[in-house]
C-alpha cells in the first residue's frame, strides 16, 4: 500500500515578479499569473482525488492551495500547518537581489554556494542556521504526515496535497529520500510545478520513498522549466517493449519497442519538438535507438552517436525470464535484488556498480563536451538513468528503487556552473505528455 505525496509550490507572487528575498514574510501576494498557475495545477491534478490537504499559514500558499482546491472542484480545504513555512531570512526580507548582492556580498555568495552552511544574525542579536533550521522543521511535517496518514502504507492507498514554498519543498524531498541539507541545490522546485513521491511499507517497517516526478510544469504552458544557465541535458528512457509490457528482465538482450513504445517516442517527440537540441546520445541497443529517432524526427540534421557505455544492466541467466521464473529459481537472490540490489551479482551478469561506472564515466564525458548554450539529448534505460540520478542526488547504488524512470519519460540536469559544478535536477520524469501528471507507463521489469 502507498501513501502518495503531491508536492505544489505556490504561483507566481508579488516578491517573485519584483524579485525580492520573501522568507516568512506575508507582504506578497499571489498575482494573476500565480492565480491562473494555481487553477492550472488543479485541472492537471482533476483525476486525483486528496484524502488530505496540507498548506504554509502564508497567503501566497494559502491562496494557491484554495484555488488549486477549487479547480477540482472536490469541496476539499487545506489544513495550514506552521512546518510548512518558508525558509526564515528575516534579515533580507524584501530586499531586492540586487541589493542582497550589494549589502551582503559574502553571505549571499554563501547561499549560493553552500547554503547549509550559511548563519544570519536575527534581530535580537542570535545567530543562527537558516536551512538546518528547515530542514529539522521538514523532518517534523513528515513525520506528522506519517503519523496522520500512516495507516496508508498498511491498509490502504492515500493520497495528499501539500501546497507550500521553494526551500521547506525542497529540504522535505531531502528529509523524504534521507539526504542532508548540504543537497539543496540540487534539486528544483519552480511557481506553480507539481511534483509526485510515493512512500511504500509493510507492516512494522520504516517507509520506502520513491520519487515519481519532480517539478512538472509543462500544465503552466511550456514542456520544460526554463533555462537556469549552463549546458543542459535531456534524460530519456526509451518506450515500452513486449518484454516490458510481460514483466521479463529483459537486460542486454536487444528487444525492439512495440507498438506502444513507438507511440511513447513520437509522444516524446511531440513534447520535445520546441526545444533546442543541439546533439543526441544513445545506448547502442535498438529500443533507445528507436526512441532516440524518434524523438529526433522533429530536428533534423542533430547528430545521434551511439555508445556502450549506456546499455542496460546486464541481467545474465535472468535475462527473458518472468519474475516468477526467477524466484523459483534464484529465490534469495531476487529477494536481495529487490531489498539491497547493491549487493546482487547477477547470474553470469553484472552489478548495479558496474553499471554505476560506466553510465556515470559516460554521462560525465558528455556533460564536459557541451557548451554552455548546448543541449543534448540522451535516452538510455532504467537501470541506466537510476545510476545516473542516484550520483547526482547524492544517492547511492543502495538507493536505485528511489527513483522512478517510465518508459518514455524526460529528465532535464542542467549545470549552471558547467560539468564541473553542482547538476541541477531541474524536472524528473516528466510524463504529461503519456496521458498525464502521474506516471501510468507499465511498471515492467529492468
Amino acid at each position: 500500500m502507498s501513501l502518495r505525496i503531491v508536492l505544489v509550490r505556490h504561483g507566481l507572487s508579488s516578491f517573485n515578479v519584483e524579485h525580492r528575498i520573501q522568507g516568512r514574510d506575508d507582504l506578497s501576494s499571489l498575482t494573476e499569473e500565480g492565480v491562473q498557475q494555481a487553477l492550472a495545477a488543479g485541472a492537471a491534478l482533476a483525476d486525483l482525488p486528496f484524502d488530505a490537504a496540507y498548506s504554509s499559514p502564508l497567503q501566497r500558499a494559502r491562496a494557491t492551495a484554495g484555488h488549486l482546491l477549487n479547480a477540482q472542484g472536490r469541496g476539499l480545504s487545506s489544513v495550514v500547518e506552521d512546518d510548512l513555512l518558508e525558509i526564515d531570512l528575516e534579515p533580507w526580507s524584501g530586499l531586492l537581489r540586487r541589493e542582497l548582492r550589494e549589502r551582503f556580498p559574502s553571505q549571499e555568495a554563501v547561499w549560493r554556494t553552500a547554503p547549509h552552511t550559511l548563519e544570519l544574525r536575527r534581530s535580537d542579536g542570535s545567530t543562527y542556521a537558516p536551512l538546518p533550521e528547515l530542514m529539522v522543521q521538514a523532518a517534523r511535517f513528515r513525520a506528522l504526515l506519517l503519523e496522520r496518514h500512516g495507516m496508508a502504507l498498511e491498509g490502504g492507498d492515500q493520497s495528499v496535497l501539500v501546497v507550500a514554498h521553494n526551500a521547506i519543498l525542497r529540504c522535505l524531498m531531502l528529509t523524504l529520500l534521507g539526504l542532508d541539507a548540504s543537497g539543496f541545490r540540487r534539486l528544483r522546485v519552480d511557481n506553480g510545478s507539481i511534483s509526485v513521491l510515493n512512500l511504500t511499507c509493510g507492516p512494522g517497517a520504516e517507509p520506502t520513498v520513491q520519487v515519481e516526478s519532480l517539478n512538472g510544469t509543462a500544465h503552466l504552458g511550456e514542456p520544460l522549466p526554463p533555462r537556469g544557465g549552463g549546458a543542459r541535458l535531456l534524460l530519456v528512457r526509451h518506450g515500452e517493449t513486449d518484454w516490458n509490457r510481460q514483466g521479463r528482465f529483459q537486460g542486454q538482450i536487444d528487444i525492439p519497442l512495440n507498438a506502444n513504445g513507438l507511440a511513447q517516442a513520437d509522444a516524446a517527440g511531440s513534447f520535445l519538438a520546441s526545444v533546442s537540441i543541439h546533439r543526441a546520445y544513445t545506448s547502442s541497443m535498438a529500443r533507445p535507438r528507436q526512441t532516440a529517432e524518434r524523438i529526433l524526427a522533429s530536428h533534423p540534421g542533430v547528430p545521434l552517436t551511439a555508445t556502450s557505455g549506456l546499455v542496460e544492466i546486464g541481467h545474465g541467466l535472468w535475462e527473458g525470464r518472468l519474475e516468477q521464473e526467477i524466484a523459483e529459481g534464484w529465490p534469495q537472490l531476487l529477494a536481495d535484488w529487490k531489498r539491497a540490489p547493491q549487493t546482487v551479482q547477477m547470474p553470469e551478469g553484472e552489478t548495479i556498480h558496474d553499471v554505476w561506472q560506466r553510465s556515470l564515466a559516460t554521462w560525465s564525458t558528455i556533460a564536459a563536451s557541451l557548451d554552455a548554450a548546448e543541449t543534448a539529448l540522451v535516452v538510455a534505460h532504467d537501470a541506466v538513468n537510476k545510476t545516473i540520478l542516484c550520483a547526482l542526488l547524492g544517492l547511492t547504488p543502495a538507493d536505485i528503487w528511489m527513483i522512478k524512470q517510465g518508459n518514455g519519460g524526460v529528465t532535464v540536469i542542467d549545470y549552471p556552473q558547467g560539468a564541473a559544478g553542482t547538476a541541477v535536477v531541474a524536472a524528473l520524469n516528466l510524463t504529461s505528455h503519456l496521458g498525464g501528471v502521474l506516471d501510468r507507463t507499465a511498471a515492467g521489469a529492468l
